[in-house]
């Protein structure tokens, strides 16, 4: 079954919003992605051929889903899934520059005892040919111009309610029918650079990250056992991952500069996150002061943490919170808050408002269910 509508916006606004729902099998559901893909002007890319083979096995092994959807990606491109020159999934790629803002905000801190993640995600509202250093195209539309709210419901296994900007086969963030909501930041703004290589290698790359946790986990000890073991790659632009479950736990996700990987936890209290690293700088109240480019991470931490500590917050005020620490339209700035979202983990539902354009135009509030069924 596959159901597609606009949701929000038109061709006449900064972005059209589209919900593209998709159920049956993984493999029909990869069928029907990949059709998608390929209407909107997507191709598969070549690659050396041993390290998509490793990539096919590393899926199979580890994702089973993803790895059903790539052969049916292969029968909508008439191609056997079983050759090597191809890659059958999409070269998901998080450009560099953009920050973001998020907060987990546990059962025991809302006023309606609702776990609730919410998050601002920023990002250049321009062409990819300006954010790569050159001229736009004739015709190009932004980067973040047709972002898609995606719900995959399987005939067995997780259904999720993801959005992506551009990765129809990844997402920036989502929450699946257990109520595990992820969301993905730059995790070290000051260090990031352009990527010099964006081949796709053995393991999941940063876009695919959050969907393969809403694909396979249901609770936060799940996911960070899925991290731990797993392979990813992140094009030389470090991210960090928010991820926290309907039972009242959450965690930060993030490789240090030394390789390490941390999981950071602030026990049953809020856990804010923007796009520095965290485990480097554990107490939000004793920040360094931000520079030209820190992006003012450590600003729009300490006002998060500043706005939840010792406080019961609801819904309206996590959403306060987002608005506090949204990009200013302002000429000096490069970057736009393209839609904010608060993920409720009891009710399994993420509710979010599209950015239109400047002015202060945003979408209604649109709610959408983890699941269709």
């Amino acid at each position: 079954m596959k159901n597609m509508t606009h949701v929000a916006g038109s061709k006449a606004d900064f972005q059209l919003v589209t919900h593209l729902t998709l159920a049956g099998s993984q493999y029909e559901i990869g069928k029907a992605l990949t059709q998608e893909a390929r209407r909107l002007g997507w191709a598969p890319a070549q690659g050396d051929p041993v390290v998509n083979r490793a990539r096919r096995t590393w899926f199979e092994r580890h994702w089973p889903q993803h790895h059903a959807r790539m052969d049916g990606a292969a029968q909508a491109l008439g191609l056997d899934p079983d050759q090597d020159e191809l890659a059958l999934d999409g070269l998901n790629f998080v450009p560099t520059g953009y920050g973001c803002s998020a907060m987990w905000i546990p059962p025991s801190a809302a006023t309606d005892g609702h776990g609730r993640v919410g998050r601002n995600y920023d990002f250049f509202p321009t062409t990819t040919s300006e954010i790569m250093g050159g001229e736009p195209r004739p015709g190009e539309l932004p980067m973040a111009a047709r972002p898609y709210v995606i719900t995959t419901v399987p005939d067995e296994g997780l259904a999720s309610t993801v959005i992506t900007m551009s990765a129809l086969d990844g997402c920036m963030d989502g929450i699946n029918s257990a109520g595990l909501a992820v969301a993905l930041l730059v995790a070290d703004f000051e260090s990031a650079a352009p990527p010099e290589d964006m081949s796709p290698q053995v393991g999941l790359d940063s876009a695919q990250l959050p969907r393969f946790l809403v694909d396979t986990c249901e609770n936060v000890e799940q996911a960070k056992q899925a991290l731990l073991g797993a392979k990813h790659y992140d094009f030389g632009m470090p991210l960090h991952y928010l991820v926290a479950d309907a039972n009242g736990q959450a965690f930060v996700w993030e490789r240090g500069r030394d390789g390490k990987e941390h999981v950071i936890e602030f026990g049953d209290g809020p856990l804010c996150v923007t796009n520095h690293l965290l485990h480097r700088h554990r107490d939000p109240m004793n920040l360094p002061e931000d520079t030209p480019g820190s992006f003012a991470s450590y600003s729009r931490l300490r006002t998060l943490y500043e706005r939840s500590k010792g406080v019961t917050m609801s819904s309206q005020d996590i959403r306060d919170s987002l608005r506090a620490v949204q990009q200013p339209e302002e000429a000096a700035v490069p970057f736009r808050t393209l839609w904010s979202t608060v993920f409720d983990t009891a009710d399994r539902t993420l509710s979010t408002r599209f950015y239109l354009g400047d002015g202060g135009r945003y979408s209604e509030e649109l709610v959408f269910p983890a699941s269709a069924r």
